[in-house]
């Protein structure tokens, strides 16, 4: 999967969609260390464990890096930024029956907007699935020859080898 590019002086007005989720009872806010396990758990029960340590990663940035949207006291959704590598914006989810509501965009607007706070000018989305997605919501385009980029040579699941 290729990576895409964000231009983060172009980025999208994020106030109309915060105000409407909020009015919706979502909010969306960076996560605090003392919530570490719980997201990553989450994370980790709700999408893969790969996810769940990129995002892990992101408790040890400061300020922390992952944000979190929530709904009644629950997390339903997450974002990262500078977890695989600095300037790189993932992984981010949603869960499926909150997905088309705007959350996913928040989310990703909230880890962009504060990835140009921190004086980039722009962002690496690693490994996109959803290209159009990107596209349409934050102006993201394909990084020609970026496939596999930095997740070549991944370790496979049972293949450690034990040293002697």
């Amino acid at each position: 999967m290729p990576d895409m590019l964000v231009k983060l002086f172009k980025l999208p007005n994020d106030v109309p969609l915060s105000k409407a989720l909020i009015d919706q009872g979502v909010v969306i806010r960076t996560a605090m260390s003392y919530e570490k396990e719980q997201v990553t758990m989450w994370v980790r029960n709700t999408f893969c464990s790969a996810w769940a340590s990129e995002c892990d990663v992101c408790f040890s940035n400061h300020p922390t890096s992952c944000f979190i949207a929530t709904e009644s006291g629950g997390i339903i959704g997450f974002a990262c930024h500078d977890s695989v590598c600095k300037n790189f914006f993932g992984p981010f989810g949603v869960i499926k029956n909150k997905r088309r509501l705007g959350i996913g965009k928040a989310l990703i607007l909230s880890c962009l907007y504060a990835m140009r706070s921190n004086g980039y000018a722009y962002a690496i989305i690693g490994g996109v699935g959803p290209k159009d997605f990107y596209k349409k919501t934050v102006g993201a385009t394909l990084i020609k020859g970026s496939s596999p980029g930095i997740y070549r040579n991944r370790l496979k699941v049972g293949k450690a080898k034990k040293l002697t």
